[in-house]
């Protein structure tokens, strides 16, 4: 039994119910803690750093073998290798192998060998820059991007996974070789197979990426419907 402890905002609706549908059913057992956010804005993401060592190591009580922050833009917000960072951090306080879903995406998308992407976020425009930042300092050109404007988490994860869907055929372009749907609180699983299908590339979401992740991790044998990166194996170290 696989026993994995992650860490999400506390105003996250979408993390526990995604993950719960795959991996529940694989041996694992799922321990969330959560830690303050309602708004997401660059001062908001930026203090929750405290909070999630804290968090941390009230994970390492239940003896996870992994610890994973779960909050794209919360583990990117102060710029390139900061995910990095807060991992080994992690892993200094606690003892356990950690993860970020930011780093997650670096390795992803380098696994799928692209470089040019489209960016949908539900983010406000400065949150949305950063992640651009964030996504070019490590050698992406982002093509396109579709940003919804959206202050409070809490209405991120009431909106519907076709609002990702929409949002993935605005923002898709001739020349970018991937579209990326950021925020581990839009719901995006109900739509990612499809979505690849109708516009012929890898789609791949914040929630898809982390769980593709933690598969690789701990070499869990799992191939969820959820777009290409599932058949792909990483070749590279995570933790």
């Amino acid at each position: 039994m696989h026993r994995i402890g992650v860490i999400i905002p506390s105003s996250n609706t979408t993390v526990e119910k995604e993950f719960s549908k795959i991996l529940l059913n694989n041996d694992v057992s799922l321990h969330f803690t959560r830690i303050h956010l309602t708004d997401v804005t660059i001062n908001d993401l930026s203090r929750m750093e405290k909070d999630v060592y804290v968090a941390a190591q009230l994970l390492k009580d239940a003896c996870v073998e992994l610890i994973v922050f779960a909050c794209t833009s919360g583990s990117l917000i102060k710029g390139f290798d900061y995910d990095r960072q807060i991992a080994e951090e992690i892993t200094n306080l606690t003892g356990c192998n950690a993860i970020t879903t930011s780093r997650a995406v670096i390795t992803s998308l380098k696994t799928l060998k692209v470089r040019k992407i489209s960016l949908a976020t539900p983010y406000i425009k400065d949150v949305t820059d950063k992640e651009i930042d964030f996504l070019q300092l490590h050698g992406f050109e982002i093509v396109k991007t579709r940003f919804l404007n959206i202050l409070e988490n809490i209405q991120i994860g009431n909106l519907s996974p076709f609002c990702a869907e929409e949002i993935v055929k605005n923002v898709d372009s001739p020349n970018a070789e991937a579209v990326f749907i950021s925020c581990t609180n839009f719901r995006t699983f109900q739509v990612l197979s499809s979505l690849e299908k109708i516009i012929c590339k890898p789609v791949v979401s914040s929630n898809s990426i982390t769980l593709w992740a933690i598969l690789n991790i701990l070499k869990i044998q799992c191939s969820p419907d959820l777009g290409c990166l599932f058949n792909i194996r990483n070749p590279d170290k995570l933790v």
